[in-house]
This record gives C-alpha cells, sequence and structure tokens, in this order.
C-alpha cells in the first residue's frame, strides 16, 4: 500500500522543509527541491514509519481484545443465589 499525503499535508510539510533549510543549515530550498526531499522521504522511510504505527495498534488492539472477557463478562446461573440470598436476608 503506497503511502501518500493528502495535498494540505503535503503542502504544510514543502513549507516545514523550506523553513528548515532556511533556519538550520542556513541555505534556502526551493519549493521543488523541498517537494523533491518530502517524496524521498515519503517513500523510503515513509514504510517503515507506517509499519511502526500498524504494529503498535495490534499490539494496543490485542491488549483491548484480551480485556473483552472482563469487560463484558456475565457470571452464569445466577438466579438461585439470588434466589437463596434474598430468602436469607428476609429471615
Amino acid at each position: 500500500m503506497p503511502i501518500e499525503l493528502n495535498k494540505e499535508a503535503r503542502a504544510e510539510a514543502i513549507k516545514s522543509i523550506e523553513r528548515y533549510f532556511q533556519e538550520n543549515m542556513e541555505e534556502r530550498i526551493g519549493n521543488i527541491a523541498a517537494g523533491a526531499l518530502l517524496g524521498f522521504f515519503v517513500e523510503e522511510i515513509g514504510p517503515a514509519i507506517y509499519n511502526q504505527a500498524v504494529a503498535d495498534v495490534q499490539e494496543r488492539l490485542q491488549a483491548r481484545i484480551s480485556e473483552i472477557d472482563i469487560e463484558v463478562h456475565e457470571d452464569e446461573f445466577q438466579y438461585w443465589r439470588k434466589y437463596d440470598a434474598q430468602r436469607r436476608s428476609r429471615k
């Protein structure tokens, strides 16, 4: 599954790269070069970040799924226990 940024996110990322170069590299990078650099990072490094995010989500979901039985568990065959407890409390 290719990783793609929507138009707004891509524009913001390009602006951020341009600013980074201006403030940290003491040189300017043009819009086209910043877009190319962004494309490289998204294609080269993006999948590693994406795969880690998917693994993190899987881990969290599995933890939640393992807790479902605790959250939605109902004790079985409780009628007579309740009935007997009510009878004892009336005496």
